[in-house]
């Protein structure tokens, strides 16, 4: 397995500084964000900035676990339907692009499309059908573009138990469209770790952890080590089931809102925390 970091706990930063504290830290890959909100927006990364990022990447020896626009498919308007799938697809031609690029350098990097089911709980009892038609739609595109797409459950949204996800894999007909398994929404539900992962490994491409604190809805999401989340017994877990891949620390939107939130010392403290659980599960970072 390998320790990576998104980028959506710091929106705000130069990429530059980004990759620069991630790699001088030790993590091992990268999650870029490419929503409107962040330095790395899509209308941001043209030709020659994707170019740049990739050396940054060589120069601070990262992997570039995935790009993520994190959108809902489930959405039941059908103009803003059109407006996210037009940006998940342009995300994954971003994707596309850079593993084409990176074949000149010595490092090909190969990234995950990260987005969500979107909706609200409930809304599988009318919508599943749909969404499982726009999915399959998606992979057709993203297989096209040799591109993964990770879909990621939520909880308080349409897909949000490890029952539910599983549900719709098993319907989903296209093999470009996968999982980004963030435990911390099943762990907010009371599910156990080994429940969770053995449902969700076999479908899952790229993951998020975090920390939190108590059960929805009055649960907290927290900065790895704050909260109660075992990363020694999650990662021997996921070990035993057969992941190789990522796991990915994201801070959420609840930790961004403290007025004293520093996004670099969140990085900081969050690599101590996980590349410890690594070592104290005995688990190589290859």
């Amino acid at each position: 397995m390998l320790l990576g970091y998104s980028t959506w706990g710091m929106p705000d930063l130069p990429i530059d500084t980004t990759l620069a504290h991630l790699g001088q830290l030790g993590f091992d890959a990268v999650e870029i964000g490419v929503l409107p909100r962040f330095s790395t927006a899509l209308d941001q990364l043209d030709d020659g900035q994707v170019t740049r990022i990739l050396q940054l990447l060589e120069q601070h020896n990262l992997v570039l676990s995935a790009v993520s626009s994190y959108l809902s498919l489930i959405e039941a308007d059908a103009a803003r339907y059109a407006e996210n799938s037009r940006y998940v697809q342009r995300t994954i031609d971003l994707a596309a692009d850079i593993a084409e690029k990176s074949h000149s350098l010595d490092r090909p990097q190969t990234p995950v499309v990260i987005s969500g089911f979107g909706g609200q709980p409930g809304d599988l009892e009318t919508q599943q059908p749909l969404l499982i038609e726009r999915l399959n739609a998606l992979g057709d595109y993203a297989q096209e573009r040799h591109v993964i797409v990770a879909l990621e459950h939520h909880v308080g949204a349409a897909v949000e138990t490890p029952a539910q996800t599983v549900g719709i894999m098993q319907q989903v007909e296209s093999p470009a469209i996968r999982i980004n398994f963030d435990i911390s929404h099943f762990n907010v539900v009371g599910i156990p770790i080994e429940e969770s992962v053995a449902k969700l490994v076999p479908y899952t491409a790229h993951t998020h952890v975090k920390d939190e604190l108590g059960l929805s809805p009055n649960h907290q999401y927290l900065i790895p080590g704050e909260g109660e989340f075992d990363y020694v017994r999650y990662l021997k877990a996921m070990q035993a089931h057969g992941y190789h891949g990522v796991v990915s620390t994201e801070i959420s939107m609840m930790v961004q809102r403290r007025p004293d939130y520093d996004p670099l010392a969140t990085a900081t403290r969050s690599y101590e925390v996980l590349s410890r659980a690594f070592a104290d599960a005995l688990i190589a970072r290859v």
